[in-house]
């Protein structure tokens, strides 16, 4: 009699069995890795925008802070204009950029000199928690719950 070389199919369920438990562990941390990466791009996108609002303001003294995200940015900057300083780039000039929308709100005066930046995620507790905002003082401040309008109330991010 020959001796029949191979896996059971007993040795084959159990494999799959521990693969299907590796990857049940492994699943939820890495969709919370990347809602964590999410929230840190949020941060940054609204740190940045923060920045290029003061060089804005500076650049364009006439008009003061910009009073649209496509003003921050722009496609044609051969030179830059009030209209498109080229300052962030075309993805965060959108409103939207890795889970999170972007909306610049606020602007009034002329020159302008005062604007919010509200990042919520797009879809929430799965792009990200955590809503993140800032006005001209230039801290970032977050929250769990929906921002429509940044103020002092809304701690700032630790």
């Amino acid at each position: 009699m020959r001796k029949q070389k191979g896996f059971s199919l007993i040795e084959l369920l159990i494999v799959v069995a521990i693969i299907l438990i590796i990857a049940s562990i492994a699943i939820p941390n890495l969709l919370r890795a990347r809602m964590s990466a999410n929230e840190a791009s949020a941060v940054a996108g609204v740190r940045t925008i923060n920045t290029v609002q003061i060089s804005y303001s500076s650049t364009y003294p006439d008009v003061g802070f910009a009073s649209s995200l496509a003003a921050l940015g722009g496609t044609t900057c051969a030179p830059p204009s009030a209209a498109g300083a080229c300052l962030i780039d075309s993805q965060l000039a959108s409103g939207t950029k890795s889970g999170y929308t972007f909306v610049l709100s606020g602007v009034t005066g002329t020159p302008a000199s005062g604007y919010q930046i509200i990042a919520s995620p797009m879809v929430p507790n799965q792009t990200g928690v955590r809503s993140f905002c800032s006005f001209a003082d230039a801290v970032p401040r977050a929250t769990v719950a929906v921002i429509t309008n940044c103020d002092f109330s809304i701690p700032p991010l630790e």
